[in-house]
C-alpha cells in the first residue's frame, strides 16, 4: 500500500527546522493569549456585576446613601449581567468588522510588527478596563463600551497575521494536520484563561485582568523580536519555491484575461537585485478568489453554533441541570476536548484523501445527530461529558479547520502568483464573516431560550448547522488541488 504524498515527501518528518517549530510554538502561544484575555472576562462576570450594583459599595450602615451609591451603575444584577451581554456583543461585531481591515493591513505591513502591536494594544486596553477603573474607582458604562470595541479592534490583528504566518511557513502537503493541531490554540487559551483568572480573583477581578494583561503583553514584546514571518527572512526557500510551483507565477491573478495583452503582471521587479515584489491584493480580488464566499458563509454558520457553545455552555449546564457554577465550568472543558481532537485528525483525513470539504461536510452531517443526541443528554455527568465531546469533535473540528487549514488553502491558490499577500486578508474575510455570525447567533440564543427554552435553541443550531453542509455541496469543489 503506497504512502499518502505528504508523508512519502517527509513534509512531516524531515522538512522540518527549528524555525518551523519556533514558529509553530510563536504564533500557538500569542493567540493563546489573546483568547485568555476574553475568557478571563467571561470568568469574572459574577464579580464585576456585584461591584457595579450598589451592594458592593454598602459596607457600612452608617454611611449615607448618597455617598455609598454614588458610583454604581445599575440598581440590580440583573441589569450589570444585562450590560456584560451588550459588551459581549458589542465586542463581536467590533472584532468582526477588525477581522476585514486587519487582514488587509497584514498583508502590507510587516505581519510581526501588526501582531505584536495588536497583542501590546490589546494587553493595555485590558489592564485600563479591568485593573485601572477599579483602582480609580472610575464606572462608566460609554467609557467600557468604547474600551471594548477598541479591544474587538485590536484582537482582530491577530487570527490573520498567525494564519498568514504558519501559511508562509508550512505547504499545502501536510496542512492539514499541522494546522488542525495548531487551531487548538483558541481552546488552550481558554483554559489558561481560566486558570489565570482563577488563581488570582479570590484577591480581586481587577488582578485577574492584570496578570492577563500583564503575560499578554510579555508574549507581545516575545513576538516583536522573537517571530520570523516567512523563510524568506532568514534566506531560505520559499514554500511555493520547494513545491516547485515557479510555472504558475505568470498566471493572472484573477481569471478573465482573454490573452497575454489583457494582462497586466501583480509585481514590480527592482533594478538594483532580482528580487520580485508582489504586491498585495485589493479586498474585492480577495472577495472573488475561487471558495472565499461559501467558505466564508459557512464558517458563518458554523462560529455562530461553536461561539454559542463557548458562551453559553456552563449557563446552560448549570441552569438546565442546576448543576454548580464551578462544576459545570469543568466539565464544559471537555468541548474543546472534542475540538482539539477533531481538528487534528480531520486535518489528517483530508491530508491522506487530498480533499478538505468532502471531511468537512461529512462531519457536519453527523454533527446534526450529535446535536440531536446532546439536546437529550440525560442528567448524568459522565454521559453528559461523553455527549460533549462527540459533539464538539464534529462541530469545534470543522470550526479549526475552516478557520485554519482551509483558509491557507484558499489564500494560496495557483490563481495568485504563488503570492502570500492574499493570505491575511483571505483569512480576515473568513473569520471576519464568521465573528459576524457568531455575534447575531448571541442575541438569537438568548432571544430564543427565553420564549422558547433550550430545545429550541438546539433546532436552531440544527438548522444552522445545516447550511455549510448545502454551501459546499453548491460550491461543487472537493479538491484542494484545484485552488484549494
Amino acid at each position: 500500500m503506497a504512502w499518502p504524498r505528504f508523508l512519502q515527501r517527509g513534509t512531516l518528518l524531515t522538512s522540518f527546522s527549528h524555525h518551523h517549530v519556533a514558529v509553530f510554538l510563536l504564533t500557538f502561544f500569542s493567540y493563546s493569549l489573546l483568547h485568555a484575555s476574553r475568557k478571563t472576562f467571561s470568568n469574572v462576570k459574577v464579580s464585576i456585576s456585584k461591584q457595579w450594583t450598589p451592594d458592593a459599595f454598602n459596607t457600612s450602615i452608617d454611611l449615607p446613601a448618597e455617598i455609598w451609591s454614588s458610583n454604581h451603575l445599575f440598581p440590580s444584577t440583573e441589569d450589570a449581567t444585562l450590560f456584560l451581554g451588550t459588551l459581549d456583543t458589542v465586542f463581536l461585531f467590533s472584532y468582526a468588522v477588525g477581522l476585514f481591515i486587519s487582514g488587509i493591513i497584514g498583508d502590507r505591513l510587516n505581519l510581526r510588527w501588526v501582531l505584536s502591536f495588536g497583542m501590546c494594544s490589546s494587553a493595555f486596553v485590558v489592564f485600563v478596563f479591568g485593573t485601572l477603573t477599579e483602582w480609580l474607582h472610575f464606572y462608566n458604562k460609554w467609557f467600557y463600551c468604547g474600551l471594548w470595541i477598541v479591544n474587538g479592534l485590536l484582537q482582530s490583528t491577530g487570527w490573520p497575521c498567525v494564519v498568514a504566518v504558519m501559511g508562509n511557513w508550512f505547504g499545502k502537503a501536510g496542512r492539514g494536520v499541522v494546522f488542525g493541531l495548531w487551531s487548538a490554540c483558541a481552546s488552550v487559551g481558554n483554559i489558561l484563561g481560566a486558570c489565570l483568572a482563577s488563581s488570582v480573583l479570590q484577591y480581586g477581578y481587577e488582578y485577574a485582568f492584570l496578570v492577563t494583561a500583564s503575560v499578554q503583553f510579555a508574549g507581545g514584546i516575545v513576538i516583536f523580536f522573537g517571530l520570523l514571518v516567512s523563510p524568506e527572512e532568514i534566506g531560505l526557500p520559499s514554500i511555493e519555491a520547494e513545491a516547485g510551483s515557479e510555472e504558475d507565477s505568470q498566471r493572472p491573478l484573477i481569471n478573465g484575461a482573454e490573452n497575454e495583452d489583457d494582462y497586466e503582471p501583480n509585481y514590480s521587479i527592482q533594478e538594483d537585485r532580482a528580487v520580485i515584489q508582489v504586491k498585495a491584493i485589493s479586498f474585492h480580488q480577495a472577495c472573488c478568489l475561487p471558495g472565499v464566499i461559501p467558505y466564508s458563509l459557512a464558517y458563518a454558520c458554523l462560529k455562530l453554533v461553536n461561539y454559542s457553545f463557548f458562551f453559553w455552555l456552563p449557563f446552560y449546564l448549570s441552569n438546565n441541570f442546576g448543576w454548580k457554577e464551578a462544576e459545570a465550568d469543568k466539565l464544559s472543558i471537555w468541548y474543546d476536548v472534542g475540538g482539539i481532537i477533531g481538528g487534528t485528525l480531520q486535518g489528517f483525513i483530508s491530508d491522506v484523501l487530498q480533499k478538505r470539504a468532502p471531511v468537512l461536510a461529512l462531519s457536519l452531517f453527523l454533527a446534526v445527530g450529535s446535536l440531536v443526541g446532546y439536546s437529550r443528554s440525560p442528567n448524568n455527568k459522565s454521559v453528559n461529558a461523553l455527549l460533549m465531546t462527540i459533539t464538539g469533535f464534529f462541530i469545534g473540528g470543522p470550526s479549526n479547520m475552516v478557520s485554519s487549514a482551509i483558509s491557507a488553502d484558499l489564500g494560496r491558490q495557483e490563481l495568485i502568483q504563488g503570492s502570500s499577500e492574499a493570505l491575511a486578508t483571505v483569512t480576515g474575510i473568513v473569520d471576519g464573516t464568521g465573528s459576524i455570525g457568531a455575534a447575531v447567533g448571541q442575541y438569537l440564543v438568548s432571544l430564543i431560550q427565553d420564549n422558547l427554552g433550550w430545545m429550541w435553541v438546539f433546532y436552531f443550531f440544527i438548522l444552522m448547522d445545516s447550511k455549510p453542509t448545502k454551501l459546499l455541496i453548491a460550491f461543487k469543489d472537493f479538491s484542494v488541488k484545484s485552488n484549494l
